[in-house]
Parts: structure tokens; sequence; C-alpha cells
């Protein structure tokens, strides 16, 4: 399904359901597909940081992104990161991601090495010039160590290599400053990867969000937007702060023995497990699975959420 332009609503970065012994649990990312269409999102992105991309195999990949735009059947827009260390690398994933036909990639800046500006332009217009889709930048510095700075993505955009942004910076005045700059580009969607000020992002003029939580709770995510955008901001608060409560189950997991990451998505995959949707709440590997105390926790907050 082509992209909207620009991509608008709420775009959930999918989780990838795994099996006990870690590989790609088909039918459980078959029912989240589900889970997420039946609520009414507006797109789909898949190997993302949520989705654990870092984690997988490239065979593993290419199971994810060839199970979901087959189950999705076009009913939405499915998008597909191409998150590599080097260009090269990032072309070979775009070739495998297009051919399962993603309707759209995201890209982020490239890592492990330093890499100056001018080089991140390069790489980002290389990759725009290989892709039959459009390209999405995802400005997420503290797992690629390079933020994308505001002017470069206004640059990209005008010159028509970037169709949107993912802003997962936590930088709101510089989110800011991309929506308005990209305001005279109508092609162009600047999207907030945060689940907790969504509210206040679509209130500066962004067109979309890719919220993680949108896993566990899809429905209020789509709620929330539908109210921001119809100005019920009233209401669209109190949405998000019910969402900001849920989103603390994230921090069930304890930190002297795991990091915030491996926390996160373990509470984001416990939910789902407890929920119903997915078999198996297991996180790749070396991440530390939640013990049975800390899985008592994620119930309580989703309980708390009004989702037991």
């Amino acid at each position: 399904m082509p992209l909207s332009a620009p991509l608008t609503g709420v775009v959930p970065p999918v989780c990838t359901p795994l099996t006990p012994d870690r590989e790609v649990d088909v039918p459980s990312l078959r029912r989240l597909v589900d889970h997420l269409v039946t609520a009414g999102v507006d797109g789909l992105f898949v190997l993302g940081s949520t989705s654990e991309a870092a984690y997988l195999t490239d065979r593993q990949r290419g199971l994810v992104t060839e199970t979901v735009v087959s189950h999705t059947a076009g009913r939405l827009p499915v998008l597909a990161g191409v998150i590599d260390m080097t260009t090269p690398r990032v072309l070979d994933h775009v070739a495998s991601v297009t051919a399962a036909g993603a309707d759209g990639i995201v890209v982020t800046a490239p890592f492990y090495t330093r890499t100056h500006p001018a080089e991140i332009a390069r790489h980002f217009r290389l990759v725009a010039g290989r892709s039959p889709v459009p390209v999405i930048a995802y400005d997420i510095p503290s797992a690629v160590h390079t933020k994308l700075p505001a002017g470069l993505v206004l640059e990209l955009a005008a010159d028509g290599v970037l169709a949107g942004l993912k802003d997962s910076s936590g930088d709101l005045a510089g989110f800011r400053e991309v929506v308005v700059g990209s305001r005279g580009l109508p092609g162009f969607g600047a999207l907030t990867g945060s689940e907790l000020t969504v509210d206040s992002a679509l209130a500066l003029g962004a067109d979309g969000v890719v919220p993680g939580l949108a896993n566990v709770d899809p429905d209020g995510y789509v709620r929330l937007y539908r109210r921001c955008r119809a100005g019920d901001w009233e209401r669209a608060r109190a949405e998000q702060e019910r969402l900001c409560g849920l989103f603390r189950m994230t921090g069930a997991g304890d930190p002297a023995r795991m990091g915030a990451s491996s926390a996160a998505l373990g509470a984001f995959k416990t939910a789902l497990y407890l929920r119903g949707v997915i078999d198996c709440p297991a996180t790749a590997e070396p991440q530390v699975p939640l013990s049975e105390t800390e899985t008592e926790c994620v119930a309580k907050f989703l309980a708390g959420a009004g989702l037991m």
C-alpha cells in the first residue's frame, strides 16, 4: 500500500514475538498484526528498536518483513527498518525488504565508526538513490550516537531525499524546528517516537506518532491521536496521562540486573503475553527476561490502565 504523503497517524513499531528458543514466532506475529490493525492504526513499522532488529539475524529480519507484509495484505502501509552500520550493508537490507513488499524504509545515520555530517548526508542520498520506495530518517542518538541536525534533515527533505522523520531523540525543541521548517514541504511527515509527549508533539504540528507502547494499547494511542486531531485537548490530555501511567511498566525490571532497553522490551512483551496476544514473552539474547515478581508488576500496571 503506497505511503500517504505525508505519512500521518499512529504507526506502531511492531514487536517481534519469539519462541522459547528465540526463533520468530510467526503465528504470534500475525496475531499481533491483527491486534494492531483492529485498533485502527494507520501503518506498521517493523525492524526498528522495538522490533529488536539489532538482535535478529538477516534470515529472521527477512521472515519478519515477509510475514507482516503478507498478513497485512495491503490493508495498511508497512515500513521496514534497514538499520545497519554502513551504507553498503544498508543497501543490502533495502534490496531485501523492498523485494518482500515493504512500502517504505526507515534509515538511521551510520554507526560504529565516527561519521562526519557530510558523510551522513551522503549516506542518506545514496540510500534514497537506490531505494524504490520512500525513505524515512530515524533520529535515535541513544543507539547510533549521532544526532541528526534539524538543518540536515530539512535540507534532505527539500531535495526530495527524505519523505519523513521518526524522531526518537528526546529533543522536543529540535523536533519542533523540523516541524516548523518542513511546513512548506507538503510531502514530508514528521513523526514523534515518544510514548509520553504525543499530545505535545501533535499540538506543535507533528504529523504522526510511532510509540512502542502502542503494541500493548493501540486503542489508547488511536483515541489519543483522534482526540488531538479533533481539538479535544482536555480528553486527549487525560488519555495521554493514562498512557504515561501504563508506560511506568517499563521500570518493572531490576536495574541491578538488566539494562533499561531490556526492561522496556521485556515489559512490552510480557504485557502482550498477559493480554493473550503472543504466546511467549521471550526477548532476544543476551537480554535478561523479567522475573515472576516483575511480571506481576507489569500485570498491575495493565490492570490499573483497564487492560486486564
